[in-house]
């Protein structure tokens, strides 16, 4: 398999608002993806369409070799949910079930779509935590843990079902600045195993650090994609040189 995920000529419009505009891109194996660029420009979009919690218009989605959507037209619901299953995603806002602790947050999904054994499962749950740094807060409820604990286990939970691919929107938009540290942390390990990612995020040093390539975003288009140093130290677009200037000015 050359490419995990390829798209061709992505279209996502909302009434007469063309949110994407012809986004053709392909990720290898084990590639970090930053994605980056103004709001508005179609990247939550971009990445929701690919784990399928957006319709596309028109374009081709294709993971791992299987076809999610062919010119506009997707994959019955069976095949969708067996590509779908091989992704996880990791929301801005944690998507925790307040009512539950953090270990029954992990084990529900896997406990419901996968048919392995109750004691498989917790001891992957606690392995997960400790990978995250949480393995005291097992019994815990989302209401007692800070924002940056909550994405943490957000991650784990993404993990529990095994995914080869994890998709991240903006997974630290929500935090403070002092908790954001802990979660680029995990992610930045996540990207040492070699785990596909795909990662829209406004933290431009995170994303020259860990990403493999950036992919900048203005107008529902990929406008301009490279390697991190080529990016954010010599951009050819007027439009991404601005963009990283107004960045830096606004932190």
């Amino acid at each position: 398999m050359t490419h995990i995920i390829e798209v061709n000529q992505l279209r996502k419009s909302f009434g007469s608002l063309d949110v994407l505009k012809q986004v053709s891109f392909n990720v290898a194996p084990g590639e970090v993806i930053a994605v980056i660029g103004p709001s508005g420009s179609g990247k939550s979009t971009m990445l929701r369409s690919l784990i399928h919690l957006e319709d596309i218009s028109g374009g081709t989605i294709r993971i791992q070799d299987q076809t999610l959507a062919d010119n506009g037209r997707y994959a019955g619901a069976a095949e969708i949910r067996k590509i779908t299953d091989r992704m996880g995603m990791v929301f801005q806002h944690f998507n925790l079930f307040p009512h539950l602790t953090v270990q029954a947050n992990l084990e529900l999904a896997p406990k419901t779509l996968k048919k392995e054994s109750s004691s498989l499962i917790r001891q992957r749950s606690l392995e997960l935590l400790g990978k995250v740094g949480l393995s005291d807060k097992a019994d815990a409820y989302p209401a007692n843990l800070s924002g940056g604990q909550k994405q943490r286990v957000a991650i784990a939970r993404a993990l529990m079902m095994q995914p080869d691919i994890l998709l991240f929107d903006e997974p630290t938009s929500a935090l403070d600045p002092e908790l954001t540290g802990e979660v680029l942390r995990v992610i930045k390990e996540l990207a040492q195993e070699n785990m596909t990612m795909m990662i829209v995020t406004h933290e431009m040093s995170f994303a020259r650090d860990v990403a493999d390539r950036v992919f900048f975003m203005d107008n529902g288009e990929i406008a301009e994609e490279g390697p991190p140093e080529q990016i954010f130290g010599n951009p050819k677009l007027d439009r991404t040189r601005t963009f990283l200037q107004r960045v830096e000015v606004d932190s």
